[in-house]
Formats: C-alpha cells, structure tokens, sequence
C-alpha cells in the first residue's frame, strides 16, 4: 500500500468510517477491529470502488512470489474477515462481493470524506504537471463532495410535512432449518407493528402480507421500491441456536441503494422484543422521526419475556397467516399454549380474539361457538393492554357482525386506526364491516384505499375493494377491480367465484359461468365434477333461462364440494330464491342466517341482489332488528 499516497485519505460507505491512511474502520464512532491484511486486501478494492479486482491483481499486489502456496487460504480469510467487519454475507452481499471465478468488488456506494482522495484519482489519471488542469480537477472534485453531500442530506432529510413510507422485508432463517421459518417471520410480523405505530403521521410501513411477497427474493431494492412506493427497507436475518438468538438489520435508501445503518444483536431469547424495540429506535434515529415522550418510555421500557411463550406465540402468528382451517386450530392451540405459560401475555390473548373472530369464515367454527369466545379474549386483551390495536379491531368486528351494536363497533374500529393508522386490517374492517354496511360508501371506500396503500400486494384486500365497489353499484368500477385481482393473483379461488356472482347478477351467465369454473378447480374440485356442473349450468340456461340457471345454482349448491362465499349457506340461498322470486323462502333464509349469525347478514342493507325483496315489509322489519335503518 502506497501509505503517502494514502496518508489521510479517508472514504464512508454506509455506517463505516475508513481511514486509509491509519488502517483502520470506524462504524458510528466505534472502531471496528480488523488485522492488516485484510485492511489491505480492502484498500485495493476501494482503489476503484464498483469495479471487479482480480484474484490474480491482488496476489500481485499482496501475496510475495515465494507465499503464492498459500495465497488461496489467505485470500479467502482476508475476505471473509472483511466481511464479518462489515456485517455483510456472500450470499446477499451489500458491500463485498464475489465474482465468480473472477475476483472481488466493493459494490456499496463510497463518499469522499477528505478532500485527499482527489490526489489519488488524479495520480490515476496520469501525472498531470499542467497548473490549469489541476485547479479544474480540483475544482470537479469539490463540486462532487458538495453536491453529493447535498443530495444525500436532502434526500435523508425528512420533509415536515411529508409521509416517507417503509418495508420491512422478511428476515432471512439462517438456522439451516426451514422448521424455524416461523421465528424468522413472527418477528418480522412484530418489528413491522412496532415501526408503524412509532410515527404514524410521518411513515407508513407496508404491511405483512405485502412484504411476505420478497421472502427469499432475488429481486433488486430498486424494484422492490418502486412496486411497494417506499423510500426505505429495512431487511436482515434471524439465527437461533439454544436460549440465544442473533438478528441482524439494516436500512437501505431506496433512493441511491446506498446502506444508511446496520448492527447486530446477539442476546438470550428473552430478550427478543428489546431487539424489535432498539431496531425501531435506531430506523427512526436514521429517517429522523420526531417520537414523542410516550413512544420514547415506551421503546425504553421493554422487559424480558417469556421466552418459550413467545414461541408459542409467534407458532401461534404462523397458524394466523396461514388463514385456513388447520392454520386456525395451530393458531388456537399454540396461543392458548403462550397463555398457559404467561397468563398476563396480552397479545396472545388478541391473537386468539383475532382467530375466533374470523373462525366462522376460516375455521369452520359455529358463529354461535366462536363469538364468545372471540369476544372473551378481545377484553381479556385489553384489560391488560389497552394499546393493542389488534384487539380493538377484532372486538369491532364482534360488535358489528355478531352484536349488531354499530356505535360499538366504530368506537373499537376508530380506536385500533388511532393507535395503529399503519394497521391494514383495521382500515378493511372499518370499511367492509362498518362503513359500508350503514351504506357510508364514499368513505368506505378511503379507508379501503388506505388498506390498499398500507398492504399493495394483498390480493384478499384487492378483491375486498372489488365488493366495496358493488355495494356502493359502481359495478364498472367492481368489474375492472376483480380482473385487476385475477392478474395479480390467478390462483385465488376467492376472487373467481365473487366475479362469477357480479357477472350472474348483472344477466352475463356465460362470463359467471367461466369464473365460477375457475374457483371451483383452484378449491381442488376435479375436473370431471366441474366440467359436470357447468354444463348442467348452460344446459339449464339454455333451456329455462335465468331461472334455469338458477334453479342449477340450488343442486350446485347441495354438492358437499363448493368454493368459498359459494351459495352454500343460508345466506347465499337467499340470494338464490330472492332471484327466483321465491319470497318466501328467500325471508326463511334471512332467517336462520340472522340466527347463525353468519358474518354476510350485516351486508343485507347494500346487497343489490335483495332488490326484488325490499319492497316486502319482512325486509325493513329485518333491517330494523339489526340496527341497519338507523343509517
């Protein structure tokens, strides 16, 4: 190494300091130790940053003739000490890496901090002994330093009045064992909630199911930035060994790529969430969030946890996620297990109001059975955490599906917005259990635009916005809504058989038909089954018309094999009779749906499909009862 060249130079990357001239690295103030050769090693590849150096050049520069045996061994060494420096990894390198059977290259972008540097690039240049010459170069240099440290500071610089948005992508499982997934993805899960509630008004943080998307991604931060809209992702890896546990993170400015804070955290299980807590702190120290006193206390004032009831939990999260009705008895079983293990663990009792609150629709629980005890645990929850706004929500969706107590229920849905506005769920529920069910159609469909911000990539709230849209009888809007959803995700049976029914209802029987065919094959139908039931579908409409196709609908529904939301409760048969002008038994339906307390009788009000049904005084006599004519 040149030292007079390099006598004080000094270039940044990220967090990191280096000072070429004393040969060492700094990372936030603190030094960071390193022997020489790697040093060495580093001060070839920063000779000519983004740059591949070859193996054959630095065992040139470094390696003396007679040590070119074990040139290999110390070449890998240098580089892999380099790399635990820098906290960086081969296989997801953001500053060192390997290029295959070529060499190395220092890939993170590198400021000039000492205006020395400009004699270095020069003296690559050529030895240039012309005065003017040099005072132009000088003055490049300069405008280089000013203008780059300008852009980044204006860049970094959060705007008072501007939301910067956020994605914490899924941290990385380096236990070698898939099993542990869960650890890796239940912590996410939770530094994502502790982010978003820290200054809601200035960042939004993209929600899970949205984030889940780049698990084991190849795709650049740059392309992640711009199909989620955030300026930030935070990403990292979890390694779990005994009652220790190691989490890495680092922030990155989609802007530039460039890497703006990293650290690691190696502490006892217990505790985990003072790691969640010291990441937030750290994210919004670097995007320069103004935190309140009370967000403050509240990051400082985490306390060891039970460590083997947080596993329950987050096994529990796993079940949650999975939204079917074997994930729902995991979640069940494993948050009543984080219970049993720590009675006063508040967010294993929202859990589980959370998983019985929607275990009619997921679970295949009775509503009957399972509004109890959704609504036990929802205030177990808040007697010893009022703050949880997951359990605000689910207590909401009680009050309105089950209760039919509407005050109620926007009292517990505005709650969960105010402590968690970056909480995607809580806008959806908001929107299609309470809004749009009193006919608020216009501001339904904000809030569901906000979901929609918070969580971009989720084709369950996507499709949501669809039936938001036909509700309110902007069925063009529906339509274009639900076909954006089949692009998005081709697979979600879901989607299908909700624009199969918009279709029938709007009189278009062959495009239903071709929906409802999709739905039932992704549900796992066979072939032969499907293709059967369609034909006798065209078959009947051939011969009959609507009524025939809907008559069809009534065997379909029989069948012990149908797609969800398909016209197989007393709900959906309903709709069938009130299409065949069977009042009566349509009203008998309505009925005992009212009685189960199916989820879908709070949408009797906004149900364009009850049309034929509205001018009976049996209908306003059922929407009084629920508390609807109050709109």
């Amino acid at each position: 190494m040149e030292t007079s060249a390099n006598s004080s130079r000094r270039v940044r990357a990220g967090l990191f300091e280096i000072d070429l001239g004393s040969s060492e690295i700094h990372k936030a103030g603190r030094k960071i130790p390193l022997q020489e050769q790697p040093f060495r090693v580093l001060a070839i590849l920063l000779e000519c940053p983004g740059e591949v150096v070859t193996r054959e050049k630095l065992q040139e520069r470094l390696w003396p003739a007679d040590t070119y045996v074990g040139f290999d061994e110390g070449l890998n060494t240098a580089i892999r000490k380099l790399r635990v420096a820098f906290g960086d990894s081969a296989e997801n390198p953001r500053f060192i890496e390997t290029v295959s059977r070529r060499g190395y290259r220092f890939i993170a972008p590198v400021q000039i901090t000492s205006p020395s540097l400009a004699v270095t690039k020069a003296a690559k240049l050529g030895h240039i002994s012309n005065r003017t010459k040099w005072i132009a170069l000088a003055m490049v240099v300069a405008v280089l330093i000013v203008t780059s440290l300008f852009v980044r500071s204006t860049a970094h610089r959060q705007q008072p009045h501007a939301k910067i948005m956020l994605v914490v992508l899924p941290l990385e499982n380096f236990t070698g064992d898939p099993q542990q997934d869960y650890l890796a993805d239940g912590i996410t899960e939770e530094i994502i909630a502790r982010l978003g509630t820290l200054d809601p008004q200035h960042l939004g943080v993209i929600a899970r199911t949205s984030a889940m998307h780049y698990k084991h991604t190849q795709k650049s931060a740059a392309q992640i930035s711009r199909e989620v809209g955030v300026s930030y992702l935070l990403e990292g890896s979890v390694r779990h060994s005994g009652d220790r546990i190691r989490v890495t993170a680092q922030l990155i400015q989609s802007s530039d790529q460039s890497h703006l804070w990293a650290n690691s955290y190696d502490r006892e299980l217990s505790d985990v969430l003072r790691i969640e807590s010291d990441i937030a702190s750290s994210v919004s120290s670097e995007i320069r969030l103004t935190l309140s006193e009370q967000i403050h206390q509240r990051l400082a004032a985490e306390v060891p946890i039970n460590a083997e009831a947080h596993d329950a939990y987050l096994r529990g999260l796993e079940g949650w996620n999975l939204r079917t009705q074997h994930g729902f008895q995991q979640a069940i079983t494993n948050f009543n297990r984080a219970i049993e293990l720590d009675p006063t663990y508040a967010p294993a009792f929202a859990g589980l109001a959370r998983v019985y609150s929607l275990a009619p629709i997921f679970g295949g629980m009775p509503a009957g059975e399972a509004a109890p005890k959704a609504l036990e645990a929802a205030n177990r929850a808040l007697s010893l955490d009022e703050t949880i706004a997951d359990a605000h929500c689910a207590l909401g969706f009680i009050k309105a599906h089950y209760e039919f107590d509407w005050p109620a229920a926007q009292r517990e849905f505005r709650h969960a917005i105010d402590l968690d506005p970056n909480n995607a769920y809580a806008h959806l529920f908001y929107s299609n259990s309470y809004l749009s069910p009193l006919g608020h159609h216009e501001e339904a469909r904000v809030e569901m635009k906000k979901a929609i911000e918070l969580d971009p990539l989720s084709p369950q709230i996507q499709s949501f916005a669809a039936v938001t849209f036909r509700w309110a009888r902007r069925y063009d809007d529906s339509i274009a809504q639900f076909q954006e959803v089949n692009k998005m995700d081709p697979n979600f049976p879901l989607n299908h058989e909700r624009l199969a029914q918009l279709w029938a209802s709007l009189g278009r029987y062959d495009q239903a038909i071709n929906e409802e065919m999709k739905a039932r094959l992704l549900t796992g139908e066979k072939l032969q089954n499907v293709t059967a039931k369609m034909n006798a579908l065209r078959l009947e409409l051939a011969r009959k018309g609507e009524e025939g196709y809907w008559e069809q609908q009534l065997q379909c529904a029989q069948n012990h094999q149908n797609p969800p939301e398909a016209y197989t409760r007393p709900y959906g048969l309903a709709i069938v009779y009130a299409h065949l002008r069977e009042k009566d038994k349509a009203f008998e339906k309505l009925e005992s749906a009212l009685a189960e307390r199916d989820t879908q009788i709070t949408e009797l009000a906004i149900e364009p499909q009850f049309d034929p049904l509205r001018s009976d005084a049996r209908f306003a006599e059922l929407e009084q009862r629920m508390g609807l004519l109050t709109r």
